[in-house]
């Protein structure tokens, strides 16, 4: 554009665990900012007070931390991105936005699944915006040697320009922080405070919707709390704790239920890079305060989910433990059975003999959720050889340390795990297992219900207080997310010049709490009654989709 000097940005990262120095935007090119005045439109300001929006292109060709890549993006992960961060957005999840997709007819060499088979791919650049993509790996470059790999950042030594960047974020973006701490070390904890409580907050937002990120390296991780970068993310189908969407993750170690304490490591790293503007010792005590902030977002959105709006027991995280538990064991799709809740009733006084009842349809109800026996023998097929497996759990006994080094008892116990519940149902007939899930949706149904009653206590009007928990539950519990194999299935449309799906994905995805009848939902959307059939579905690698 005239007068405009395009730039990419320099960052380190900890990917995987490990420092691997200087990285930068290798395929995005940043374009400048555009303001928004004050006044002029209130909506953009509340979602960003500062006003400014930063406008990248991502996938336009070379840059100088292009290394040996080409800088440019494909067709399937532009439209990966385009639709997911939208999806995020109208969820209410605080992101990155697309702007557009724009595709050409060029075309570059991908070997999608990194099995000596690449193909021609056409080329598209997606235009993102955000307030900022400054990252926790932004405040790496200034890394000294790190005591592992050896590496340090490009600017080590240079602690005048960290404090520059420090100043530039905490001035541009927590204006009320520069404000209310006119000493600059007060200001540096209570700045890094509010990066740790907004992470917090996102990590509880994604567990409570079933998104797993993928990549959590810290060079992903938005110093603003916003997700950051859409590589091989996923939204959970049946729900799995040990759910991990990219293949290259081979210890799981950005498993869906791994992220909250992921997040936190990366806090610390970002911790160590601000050292010694922040001081360690009071960075430490910040940190002691994650968990329990983590903790108080996620019961609070699960309440929400439960529809327990009234009062908050100590029995409810309980409550949401079982809950989950009942959905690992009986394969429940996550998003469909949190939006069934919302059917179950309050218990009415003088209910009585229709209880019973009532608990059996809302049996029924879950158990329209639930996985096959087929189904839940494939999830628990392991991943691992069975001889690759007896090999290393020899070698845990005979040689811990070289046991150590190949592998690691995490991975060693989920394998194990897996193939004890494989052993289950392969005994298990289809019969017995319906059975066992009605017994286990029926239990949980009833203590759910028994809560349910103590929402009632001292209210007097008792259909208000349930129509209020249905509003609150249907604005919570999404009836449809971004699934895998829908955005292929858009992506193969797109791929053979038909935009139409994407755009009909897009316009589902706006309104994903919605069950009014003049939205029309089309067959794939799912939602209570009409469960995702897990049949329906293409090969595994769909879920495993990663961006070159």
């Amino acid at each position: 554009m005239p007068g405009s000097e395009p730039a990419a940005h320099c960052y380190c990262g900890h990917q995987f665990g490990q420092f691997a120095g200087q990285l930068g935007d290798g395929a995005a090119c940043y374009l400048g900012e555009v303001r928004v005045p004050p006044g002029q439109d209130p909506e953009l300001l509340r979602e960003n007070p500062s006003g400014r929006w930063e406008i990248q292109l991502k996938g336009a060709g070379l840059t100088p931390y292009s290394r040996q890549a080409d800088g440019r993006k494909v067709l399937r992960s532009s439209i990966r991105e385009f639709l997911c961060s939208e999806a995020m957005f109208f969820l209410g999840i605080p992101t990155t936005r697309a702007g557009s997709v724009v595709t050409s007819d060029s075309r570059v060499i991908r070997d999608i699944y990194y099995s000596g088979h690449p193909r021609h791919e056409r080329c598209s650049v997606v235009v993102r915006i955000a307030p900022t993509f400054l990252r926790f790996g932004s405040f790496e470059i200034f890394k000294q040697a790190d005591e592992f790999t050896g590496r340090q950042g490009p600017s080590y030594g240079r602690d005048e320009i960290r404090g520059q960047m420090m100043d530039y974020v905490i001035e541009m973006f927590y204006p009320e922080i520069q404000e209310n701490f006119p000493d600059r070390v007060e200001r540096n904890v209570a700045f890094f405070r509010e990066v740790m409580r907004r992470t917090a907050r996102l990590v509880a937002q994604w567990q409570c919707v079933g998104f797993c990120h993928g990549v959590l390296n810290t060079d992903n991780m938005s110093i603003l709390g916003l997700t950051l970068d859409y590589g091989p993310y996923g939204f959970m189908d049946r729900f799995d704790p040990d759910f991990t969407c990219n293949a290259s993750d081979n210890s799981s170690r950005y498993s869906y239920q791994a992220q909250p304490a992921i997040c936190r490591w990366n806090l610390v790293k970002l911790a160590e890079a601000l050292a010694p503007e922040l001081p360690p010792d009071r960075a430490e005590i910040v940190m002691d305060e994650y968990l329990d902030l983590f903790n108080g977002f996620y019961l609070e959105n699960m309440r929400k989910k439960l529809g327990l709006l009234k009062k908050e027991e100590p029995e409810d995280e309980i409550l949401i433990t079982e809950l989950l538990q009942a959905m690992h064991n009986t394969g429940a799709d996550f998003t469909n059975a949190f939006r069934c809740l919302s059917q179950i009733s309050c218990p009415a006084e003088g209910e009585g003999e229709g209880e019973e009842e009532l608990v059996k349809k809302a049996t029924e109800l879950l158990l329209e959720q639930c996985a096959s026996l087929e189904e839940l023998k494939a999830a628990n097929k392991p991943t691992m050889d069975p001889r690759e497996l007896a090999m290393l759990l020899s070698m845990a006994q005979s040689n811990p340390a070289l046991f150590q080094m190949i592998s690691d008892r995490m991975t060693i116990a989920r394998q194990l795990d897996k193939l004890s519940r494989l052993k289950d149902l392969m005994e298990t007939s289809q019969e017995e297992l319906k059975t066992r899930q009605a017994e286990e949706w029926t239990r949980w149904i009833a203590r759910y219900r028994k809560r349910l009653a103590h929402e009632l206590d001292a209210q007097s009007d008792v259909q208000a207080v349930q129509q209020e928990r249905v509003r609150v539950m249907d604005s919570t519990n999404p009836r449809v997310v971004l699934r895998n194999y829908i955005a292929q299935n858009a992506i193969e449309a797109a791929e053979n010049g038909d935009f139409s799906e994407v755009q009909r994905v897009l316009k589902v995805l706006e309104k994903p709490f919605s069950s009014q009848p003049g939205l029309e939902l089309p067959a794939w959307a799912g939602g209570a009654r009409s469960p995702i059939p897990y049949d329906s579905k293409p090969p595994a690698w769909a879920h495993e989709i990663c961006v070159t």
